[in-house]
């Protein structure tokens, strides 16, 4: 299982595409221009190079119908969603945007193919997980973990394990894999934030509004490596959301940059050190100045890139 360890010639690959970035109505809230900062900081500063970035295909709808249901995948194609629909996903449908949905779970399952063997590999987007079987949902249309996942077990039988840090709690992926012993699911959230009705994850670890670094890398500190050794999971999804900061505009906590930084530093540390596999998504960020949401998740990448050496 870690003989990604023994790979002198392991790199980093970095799922993206320009159409991550699509287009939305002015004024949206969702700060769709992430995806086309987050890859050019990185290019400049030397983080990852052009030959790192892997540009996806398209998923299949074979294997999206191992997680989603025929009938909400005809409608995603058929560009039939109704306006509720629209209202509770957060984007206007349309052809392009299918696509990109398509393209993001493609780049996660990628990804869990390049981390077999080089120990970790990264979406720029993802991290989908309000979508559910037949809806989407917070932003998310395709649960990209979810897909990448069933997909996996498909081929194989193995443990997975899901580790979610984004500020709200992974209920698409909650209930999908609510009945899965292959799959276990870990949220810490914000318990008093969306989604609102909570669903039940393997186990979910809820915090208080204005929750700070110590409390926080207090509990994750208490609680991953046990999970890490108990589980021993052939590969770990990990949704790394900067929606925790303090300065985002719906998290609630009061994680600083250092203490966000040291969130993903603790996570890559543990399963490096166990051998064991990671793909990363980005999740979700908020904060008014995205300069501050890129900023947190270009560390991801600069803290992955120091500890596996890649």
């Amino acid at each position: 299982m870690n003989g990604f360890l023994n790979n002198p010639s392991r790199r980093i690959q970095v799922a993206y595409d320009p159409i991550y970035a699509h287009p939305l109505p002015d004024g949206h809230r969702f700060p769709m221009l992430k995806y086309e900062l987050i890859p050019g900081q990185l290019l400049y500063e030397g983080t990852i190079t052009e030959q790192e970035i892997h540009h996806p295909g398209i998923c299949s709808d074979e294997t999206v119908l191992l997680t989603h249901t025929r009938e909400y995948l005809d409608k995603l194609h058929g560009q039939s969603l109704s306006p509720q629909e629209q209202r509770r996903i957060g984007f206007p449908q349309s052809p392009a945007l299918t696509t990109r949905e398509l393209m993001i779970a493609q780049g996660t399952i990628d990804n869990c193919r390049h981390a077999i063997s080089n120990g970790i590999a990264f979406n720029v987007a993802g991290g989908t997980h309000h979508a559910f079987a037949g809806h989407g949902e917070g932003f998310c249309m395709l649960n990209d973990f979810a897909v990448a996942a069933n997909y996996l077990l498909s081929l194989e039988q193995q443990q997975l394990f899901i580790v979610d840090l984004d500020v709200h709690q992974g209920n698409g992926t909650a209930r999908i894999f609510e009945d899965n012993p292959a799959v276990f699911t870990f949220s810490m959230h914000g318990g008093h934030n969306y989604p609102f009705h909570k669903e039940k994850s393997d186990l979910d670890i809820p915090l208080p509004d204005g929750a700070g670094d110590d409390l926080y890398l207090g509990l994750l500190r208490d609680t991953l490596p046990s999970l890490v050794d108990r589980l021993r999971p052939s590969l770990v999804f990990y949704l790394s959301g900067v929606d925790i900061l303090s300065t985002d505009k719906f998290g609630k906590l009061k994680v600083s940059m250092d203490g966000c930084r040291q969130r993903d530093e603790f996570v890559f540390q543990t399963l490096y050190e166990a051998g064991i596999h990671c793909v990363v998504s980005m999740g979700g960020g908020y904060s008014p100045d995205v300069r501050t949401i890129v900023e947190a998740h270009c560390n991801t990448f600069r803290v992955a890139r120091e500890i596996y050496q890649a």
